[in-house]
């Protein structure tokens, strides 16, 4: 049986590659046509986009009632975007320079969802009131990256818009390489949960770990590819894009559904590392520069993260 599963999560890995890899394309060339910065693309376009897949499981698991997933989905997602997708990204990339002023309002969203998922949770205690908070700050993030994305001071970079033809197939990928995106992501999670339920491993650790990963694997995928086609900044975009995403909606929207459950080791560890992983990304983009060096270090972090879960550090 688990060679079996082992099957599906190698097919549902390869779907995930060629839908992450139709996905940038379509976005990219949408983002050419009405001149969109590639940062704000990254961000609300591919950024939402890739945590579908967080979303969904996260509804899922409050629906049949294991609502602990949700949280560490969530927390252990973000963590996982920076320390293994930013790393990949830059070890990747190598060294590329940012245009779009991250500092004028997506780092700023970033801390502050930081800051108030973690004042939310640490009495392990997620209500209703605060899970509206989140999603009206995500609205109101989606609302003020469009409108600083419109400011005409990019604009040079792009080639004239009429040159870049959207076709039916583009719209087509656009929406429906999402979709493909999330059916991957969901058998890859499920082929890992009953991989790892065979070898016995905590539903915790699952969702910090397996599903964490999983569900961010089209995070990795999007921004490999965004690196390898030399557009770093869609990259970084998903990365920042996808976090507030996934601190906001993936943490407000299933508490609409149900009450959340807190583990214990989530608010004493967990989440001071997804506050220091949070910091360090900030560091990391303050310069507008990111070098290889530094993805190493975000990778080297990862494994530390992985092998504490598991004991190993």
């Amino acid at each position: 049986m688990i060679i079996l599963w082992i099957a599906v999560f190698a097919a549902s890995l390869a779907l995930l590659i060629f839908a992450s890899d139709w996905f940038i394309s379509a976005a990219e060339k949408i983002g050419l046509y009405f001149k969109i910065p590639s940062f704000v693309i990254g961000v609300i376009i591919i950024g939402i986009g890739t945590s579908l897949p967080e979303l969904a499981s996260s509804i899922a698991s409050v629906l049949k009632g294991n609502s602990e997933i949700v949280v560490g989905n969530a927390i252990g997602s973000n963590i996982t975007n920076i320390f293994l997708v930013m790393g990949v990204g830059a070890f990747v990339g190598k060294r590329f320079d940012l245009k779009y002023d991250i500092l004028r309002s997506d780092i700023p969203f970033l801390i502050a969802s930081a800051m108030l998922i973690s004042l939310m949770v640490i009495d392990k205690n997620f209500s209703l009131p605060e899970a509206i908070i989140c999603i009206a700050l995500l609205i109101l993030y989606i609302y003020t990256s469009f409108k600083n994305g419109s400011i005409d001071e990019e604009l040079d970079e792009f080639e004239d818009s009429h040159e870049h033809k959207l076709t039916p197939f583009v719209w087509t990928m656009l929406f429906v390489s999402p979709a493909l995106i999330a059916l991957g992501a969901t058998w890859t999670v499920n082929a890992v949960i009953e991989i790892s339920n065979t070898l016995g491993i905590a539903t915790e650790m699952i969702a910090l770990s397996a599903v964490a990963l999983g569900t961010s694997l089209p995070e990795v995928m999007v921004t490999i590819q965004a690196a390898r086609r030399g557009n770093p900044e869609m990259a970084v975009g998903n990365v920042i894009g996808s976090n507030i995403f996934n601190t906001l909606a993936v943490m407000g929207i299933p508490a609409l559904f149900g009450k959340l459950i807190i583990p214990d080791e989530l608010v004493s560890f967990h989440i001071p590392m997804f506050l220091g992983a949070t910091l360090l990304l900030v560091v990391i983009t303050s310069d507008k520069k990111v070098y290889r060096f530094e993805g190493i270090i975000l990778l080297s972090f990862y494994v530390f993260f992985i092998g504490n879960i598991f004991g190993l550090i």
